[in-house]
């Protein structure tokens, strides 16, 4: 597996290139846990607890 990173500033340009990769597939995001936002706090904790090992946490908002 390959992994690259790319570092991003406020920049309108960044911005749309980074659109057109995800749009791509080029890029996928790694999700360790989705949370509603109802519960928010649980996942304040889950994140300060160092739970999240294998991706980002999301909070869901709908």
């Amino acid at each position: 597996m390959r992994y690259s990173f790319l570092f991003m500033k406020a920049s309108g340009d960044q911005l749309r290139e980074l659109t057109h990769l995800i749009e791509a597939g080029r890029i996928r995001p790694v999700v360790d846990t989705v949370f509603p936002f109802e519960s928010t706090r649980e996942a304040l904790e889950y994140v300060e607890a160092g739970r999240a090992k294998s991706g980002k946490v999301v909070v869901k908002m709908t």
